[in-house]
């Protein structure tokens, strides 16, 4: 039976299907969202506390790098194979090389639920492959594009990254966890942590009403960039399996960061893109990131993905 958070994405995508009424007010999606990354940071940085090594770095960098790789790598696939224009690839490969928040919750909840061993560092990598990719994505749209200034103006572009609010809850969660750790910061963080999978549970309920909007109606011209949201999930998670394996991570954690590598950002990256690459079809990188490939990884992915864990 799938983990009950994922009926609620099934309640909210069936609602949506069949033209319900059912809304969230913006508002209360917003502060959703907020609690979501504040408590995901906070649970992080608790974990965190007390158990910080040098080889943390090594870990981080090189997961930020897979992030990057994979942007680089689906640039090419998704203009001769998926046939889209240079924008529309470098787009869609910068979504699919960052991640998705909503998914890494879910994973969370899932391994928390199964007791698989965790380290406590899965959530700076969310925080780490949030970026690179975003990144690659753009400079290489400028490279192809001929643009000789692409690096020179990507510095209003990072600053704009790192400090949007999703980067500077989830940082800051984790600092203050892993300052105050799970005991003396438990007047707190005993609320946030208590209440996770209620939030995520509403938030999923959200997700699944928007997931049915670009769904609705399914354009069956684009079925190349539909069929790549299928398959592109388990590919790049095999990529997590590859690198957790190397950096001998445990179950749990590698699962994590499967689940990452096969994710799509569709918060980030959108924002991102939207002002950097005018030419691309947001709607487009929307469609295969929330309205195909988040719903994947939700529903089938994340115990997929486990069985690969279980057998390698």
């Amino acid at each position: 039976m799938p983990d009950i958070v994922v009926m609620f994405f099934l309640l909210g995508l069936l609602a949506g299907l069949v033209r319900s009424d059912l809304t969230i007010p913006k508002a209360a999606y917003d502060t959703l969202s907020l609690l979501l990354m504040l408590t995901i940071g906070l649970k992080g940085g608790m974990a965190l506390n007390g158990n910080l090594q040098w080889t943390l770095g090594v870990e981080l960098l090189v997961v930020a790098l897979v992030g990057g790789l994979i942007a680089l790598g689906l640039v090419p696939v998704l203009r001769r194979l998926v046939g889209l224009s240079r924008a529309d690839s470098a787009s869609i490969a910068a979504h699919y090389g960052s991640v998705s928040a909503g998914t890494f919750a879910v994973a969370l909840a899932y391994v928390e639920g199964r007791g698989l061993v965790t380290g406590a560092e899965v959530t700076l990598y969310l925080v780490m492959m949030e970026l690179p990719a975003i990144m690659i994505g753009i400079l290489l749209f400028r490279r192809m594009r001929g643009d000789q200034q692409a690096g020179t103006s990507l510095q209003g572009l990072w600053h704009e990254t790192l400090t949007n609010r999703g980067v500077i809850l989830l940082a800051g969660g984790v600092v203050i966890g892993a300052m105050y750790g799970p005991m003396d910061g438990a007047p707190v963080t005993d609320l946030f942590s208590g209440a996770f999978k209620a939030v995520l549970a509403l938030f999923l309920l959200e997700m699944g009403l928007t997931a049915a909007e670009t769904l609705r109606p399914l354009p069956w011209r684009h079925w190349r960039m539909l069929v790549f949201a299928v398959a592109a999930p388990p590919v790049l998670a095999l990529v997590g399996l590859i690198t957790g394996r190397i950096l001998g991570l445990p179950d749990g954690s590698v699962l994590v960061l499967m689940v990452l590598t096969a994710s799509a950002s569709y918060i980030a990256a959108p924002a991102a893109i939207r002002n950097a690459i005018p030419d691309a079809n947001i709607g487009l990188a929307m469609l295969a990131s929330l309205g195909i490939t988040f719903p994947f990884n939700v529903i089938i992915g994340i115990p997929l993905y486990h069985q690969l864990v279980l057998l390698f």
